[in-house]
């Protein structure tokens, strides 16, 4: 099954990447859908699943403290580097990053180093199609790890249902969940903005995906804020040979859509949905190549 993937990124937040990744999947048919956005997930909010499946993400340990062995020498406070042990020698999960050198070196062996729930993962149902997202807990680490469970798991469901694409609202910035959300997708979607900023950041972006050789497009979101800027965004990609697959303009029925909890597609005619739906067509032809 030649199964295709699309992962919508940003090199900033604030974009608009989940607003065009929920327009999407409006205008898409036979296609699973995935938030990869795992420490801000918020895709769920405009396309309004039912949930399937809940499962405990499990990718972290953490230290406690068995009280009735502890002696209170004092030698795990001494050594942990994080301030997470207090003075009852209770620990502090936040502040408590697992390394393990109060576990391998407590005289009394008072101290047990266990897997802890980091996050949560779901399989749900919506009115496009199957939506395999996740929440990471506060303060936790490894979203990598649970970006790349969460494409695993939407894999598994496209087979499943004979899906013939997976299209992903991937994390901002250029960190591990977007390295993980990027590795062998068919194309990255780097939605920018006309901002310095967002003209940095997607410089950024796209040279990550230049290293790992994930093919790119940009979508220009908002792009007559500032035709300047909008300008040298599409001088740079004509250099860097990365195809502009759209541009969208500023338009009030993208807030007003999204007070009603719809993408704007479905909100009805404007501007944006327009220009949407010209750059989804984009996306399929470059995908048909």
């Amino acid at each position: 099954m030649n199964m295709k993937e699309i992962s919508v990124i940003s090199g900033k937040g604030g974009t608009g990447k989940t607003s065009i990744t929920g327009c999407f999947a409006a205008l898409s048919t036979d296609s699973v859908f995935t938030d990869c956005d795992v420490d801000a997930a918020n895709l769920s909010l405009i396309m309004h699943p039912a949930l399937l499946e809940r499962h405990d993400f499990r990718a972290s340990k953490k230290a406690f403290i068995n009280h009735d062995k502890c002696t209170g020498c004092n030698l795990c406070r001494e050594l942990c580097r994080f301030d997470a042990i207090s003075n009852a020698y209770d620990v502090d999960l936040l502040s408590c990053e697992g390394c393990g050198v109060c576990y391998h070196s407590c005289p009394e062996e008072a101290i047990v180093y266990e897997e802890v729930i980091s996050g949560q993962w779901f399989i749900s149902q919506t009115a496009h199609g199957p939506l395999v997202h996740a929440r990471l807990g506060i303060a936790e680490e490894n979203s990598g790890k649970l970006v790349t469970l969460v494409r695993n798991k939407a894999k598994e469901v496209a087979n499943e249902e004979s899906k013939q694409r997976i299209i992903t609202d991937g994390p901002p910035g250029i960190g591990c969940p977007v390295i993980a959300s990027l590795a062998g997708v068919s194309v990255a979607l780097v939605v920018t903005e006309p901002t310095l900023p967002g003209v940095h950041d997607m410089e950024r972006v796209l040279a990550v995906c230049r290293h790992f050789k994930v093919p790119a497009l940009v979508c220009i979101n908002r792009y007559d804020l500032d035709e300047e800027n909008t300008y040298k965004i599409e001088e740079y990609c004509n250099s860097a040979e990365v195809p502009v697959a759209g541009k969208v303009p500023l338009d009030r029925k993208v807030t007003e859509a999204m007070l009603q909890g719809v993408s704007v597609v479905e909100y009805g005619d404007s501007p944006a949905a327009k220009r949407i739906n010209e750059t989804w067509e984009q996306v399929k032809k470059y995908l048909a190549i």
